[in-house]
């Protein structure tokens, strides 16, 4: 086997790419991430450069590939390690630029070592031997499913980092009132409450596939996820053409709600869905209501799996609000191999002691869910 280097995804056949995917998730899928490449998502100005690795056989058969990024930042990653990054920074040691097998601004577990599973394993060894032949500091590989996990766990100068999100389980519930039948009953009318609130304001919500919507529909979309960063004085990750790319690309794995007052539209919903799952993306308004946010981001999805009959709701990272809306603690993964021994051996004490406190933390959140004893 050998190794390559595809800075272009588009130079490799959608069909060669797929043919390793494991399962339905969407996020690896050579549509998602050719539209984040094409649309200037990811590149030179947003400081994520395609790196993809691949190990093919002496025939040039595709035989595993990584989803890869040379980074000289770590934005956008929902692992967080600018604290790594500041230390080293104030010892002189380099930690950019760094390797990362990720899905770029997707906290979203799943695929990460594509293919055969020897051949994944082998084409990792070959990457992190090389790292210092190619000036890179260290590998990352961000949000693993259990396959990477199984490949990572025990390899020599690999170290594990868990993290938490919360996610909600589909029951088999009917309707959303049956999920609602579940909770204390403070918090049942808590819910009740919020949503009648938004129903007050005379909002109604539409669903949409992505070949459904307009470019106009298109425009208030990314209007409405570029608002999310420009209330904090940033600019958003994705470009508006991203949207357009991916509606030609994978419409029918996109979900989209459009809240409307009347024939205005105030607030929207961008989801993916993937095998049994739901997958909660981007959000935004442009007029403010009260919980507005809670019925567009959440309830409406959830009342959208359960008409679907999916079983999971990935609403995204962090969120502690999600907990007493019935959304899970769950552990999530990240691996990392920092080549300077120093930073190597501070890292791995560190997360001895993180990973105590993450599942304490998961724990202590888990006996704050609003279900009913024994519901």
């Amino acid at each position: 086997m050998q190794t390559l280097t595809l800075n272009h995804l588009a130079d490799l056949d959608a069909a060669a790419w797929d043919a390793l995917l494991p399962g339905a998730q969407p996020f690896v899928r050579h549509a998602f991430l050719s539209a984040l490449e094409d649309s200037g998502s990811v590149g030179k100005r947003s400081g994520w450069m395609p790196s993809h690795r691949l190990a093919v056989d002496g025939q040039g058969q595709l035989l595993a590939a990584l989803p890869a990024y040379v980074k000289t930042h770590s934005y956008g990653e929902y692992v967080f390690d600018h604290g790594w990054a500041d230390a080293c920074a104030r010892a002189g040691i380099d930690y950019y630029p760094k390797l990362l097998c990720a899905i770029p601004f997707s906290p979203v577990s799943g695929a990460r070592l594509l293919g055969y599973p020897e051949a994944a394993g082998w084409l990792i060894d070959q990457l992190t031997q090389d790292l210092t032949v190619q000036g890179l500091t260290g590998m990352h590989i961000n949000f693993t499913d259990a396959l990477a996990d199984s490949l990572l766990r025990g390899r020599e100068g690999w170290l594990e980092r868990l993290g938490c999100q919360f996610h909600w389980q589909n029951r088999g519930y009917r309707d959303f009132r049956d999920f609602l039948d579940t909770l204390s009953s403070r918090k049942r009318k808590q819910m009740r409450k919020e949503r009648e609130q938004v129903a007050g304001h005379g909002i109604e919500f539409d669903w949409y596939l992505g070949h459904q919507l307009s470019e106009v529909e298109w425009d208030f979309v990314h209007a409405c996820y570029a608002n999310t960063y420009a209330v904090r004085r940033q600019s958003p990750y994705l470009t508006r053409e991203f949207f357009s790319l991916l509606a030609e690309r994978m419409p029918e794995s996109i979900r989209v709600v459009l809240a409307r007052q009347g024939a205005k539209p105030v607030a929207m919903a961008f989801s993916l869905v993937g095998g049994d799952s739901f997958y909660g993306r981007y959000w935004g308004c442009l007029d403010e209501y009260d919980r507005l946010h809670f019925e567009t981001c959440f309830y409406q999805g959830m009342d959208y799996a359960i008409a679907q009959g999916l079983q999971r709701f990935d609403a995204g990272a962090q969120g502690e609000h999600k907990l007493i809306r019935g959304f899970e603690p769950v552990i999530t993964r990240s691996w990392h191999y920092l080549l300077h021994p120093g930073l190597n051996a501070a890292v791995s004490n560190f997360l001895e002691q993180e990973r105590v406190g993450v599942l304490a933390y998961a724990e202590e959140a888990r006996a704050a869910l609003p279900y009913r004893q024994g519901g």
